[in-house]
């Protein structure tokens, strides 16, 4: 007898310990370049927001997991996935072939193409019209890749805020970047609204999507379960009108 309510006690402890394993959510730290706004910024109260940051808290409440967002500067975010420094970085990054060399990404979750931000006094409506201007991006970005791409002189910046204010400043006559970005910062933001203009249409289709490190299935997996699932309910969508419009 005492045997048998030994084992009893034996079972029950392990089961009691598997159910806390099952139920334990899983905690992927990301890491995200806050300087990009309206895709993700700090806020007056110090705390990491935006449509980026709201999607994938979405995507962690659908698939079941948390997210622990860490503010990590452009230049060199990509190489702390390879080095354990987080699991994962979401930080309006686009899905490019040479990317894709290199890491793994999630499925897309926005189209957001690049258009050319200028003073509204200056006439051009295309990123050609810039030949002998010198026309500003943020390092490393598939912006900076398109002004080298047409021959442009490009002056790069390690966030894009310093962009543009060299761009109301005249000390460059042109911006390219994501067209979220252009529309919070050349027609929100109240600096700026009154001098510069999106002066083209989206001139690539990119899609962004969450960066993991290079065969990093599980943590892949996590993310498209609950991206699939956002877009399925169609919160992204709410998401884009609460950020976007």
């Amino acid at each position: 007898m005492k045997t048998w309510r030994a084992l009893s006690a034996l079972v029950m402890v392990m089961c009691m310990c598997a159910g806390s394993a099952l139920g334990a959510q899983r905690t992927l730290v990301v890491a995200t370049d806050a300087t990009f706004p309206p895709m993700e910024m700090v806020d007056r109260n110090k705390q990491i927001v935006g449509f980026d940051i709201d999607l994938l808290n979405a995507a962690a409440k659908e698939a079941g997991f948390k997210v622990e967002f860490k503010n990590t500067a452009w230049d060199g975010i990509f190489a702390g996935l390879p080095a354990g420094k987080y699991d994962a970085v979401i930080s309006s990054v686009t899905i490019t072939q040479e990317r894709l060399k290199e890491y793994d990404f999630s499925e897309p979750y926005i189209n957001a193409g690049q258009v050319l931000v200028v003073s509204k006094n200056l006439n051009v409506k295309s990123l050609a019209q810039m030949k002998g201007k010198k026309v500003g991006a943020q390092i490393g970005t598939t912006g900076a890749m398109e002004i080298k791409k047409a021959g442009i002189e490009l002056k790069t910046y390690d966030e894009i805020g310093l962009a543009f204010a060299d761009l109301a400043a005249g000390r460059i006559q042109g911006v390219v970047i994501d067209t979220p970005v252009a529309a919070d910062y050349a027609l929100q933001k109240a600096e700026y609204k009154n001098k510069l203009k999106i002066a083209t249409e989206p001139f690539t289709q990119e899609q962004y999507g969450v960066v993991v490190k290079k065969g990093n299935k599980e943590v892949l997996d996590l993310l498209n379960k609950g991206i699939k699932a956002v877009k399925a309910k169609g919160i992204d969508k709410q998401l884009e009108k609460k950020w976007l419009k």
